[in-house]
């Protein structure tokens, strides 16, 4: 029943999550909750509603009433929640902004996907939310971009988004150079903590 319930769930709850739903999100929940303690009364008649709530609805992290399979099952599965989808509002495009017309940080940075833009770096900066890792200003067009391991592969970080960033490629440049300057290794992976002397940088526009 999990299985078939998630699914249909999930899609709902995103189709609904530019607009104000939350309110709408928590009565389907509710809903959802009296029809299957109605369906678990129905299927063991004889049990009481304390055996019934102990056996299908747990506590877990703290959440009370998780309709979920045991923790000692072989694969444990847990109903999904409409208010467990966030809410993200709807932002309009832009001016005339198009996605033909060449502006691939807009649209990367937007949908994170665009036929122009590497894969990794529309998804970068989409996450990034079209903005620098280091010096935490905006892309703009014509700025030259790097892609950077937070923990370098040399370390054992791995080659996956989560242990990746982009940056501003004369951002880079200077926290290697601070980075050697510290004393480490000159190493174009390395990460260390953002110098509070960078935030306020200007970005250099690259042909």
């Amino acid at each position: 029943m999990i299985e078939l319930l998630n699914p249909v769930i999930s899609g709902w709850s995103n189709y609904y999550s530019t607009v104000v739903s939350q309110e709408a999100f928590s009565h389907q929940d509710y809903l959802i909750f009296q029809k299957l303690f109605a369906w678990a009364k129905h299927r063991h008649a004889n049990k009481s509603w304390e055996w019934i709530s102990r056996k299908y609805w747990q506590t877990i992290g703290g959440e009370r009433w998780v309709f979920a399979t045991r923790p000692e099952d072989k694969d444990p599965q847990t109903l999904r929640k409409h208010n467990a989808t966030p809410i993200v509002r709807h932002i309009k495009v832009k001016g005339d902004a198009s996605p033909f017309n060449g502006d691939f940080i807009y649209w990367s940075t937007r949908m994170g996907k665009h036929p122009e833009a590497p894969h990794r770096v529309s998804k970068l900066l989409k996450w990034q939310k079209g903005k620098c890792a280091l010096c935490k200003l905006f892309f703009r067009d014509g700025d030259v971009m790097e892609i950077e391991h937070k923990i370098p592969r040399s370390q054992g970080g791995k080659d996956e988004y989560r242990n990746l960033q982009l940056l501003h490629r004369h951002c880079h440049d200077v926290k290697t150079a601070l980075d050697v300057a510290a004393g480490g290794m000159h190493d174009k992976h390395q990460v260390t903590e953002e110098p509070s002397t960078l935030k306020g940088c200007a970005v250099v526009r690259t042909d």
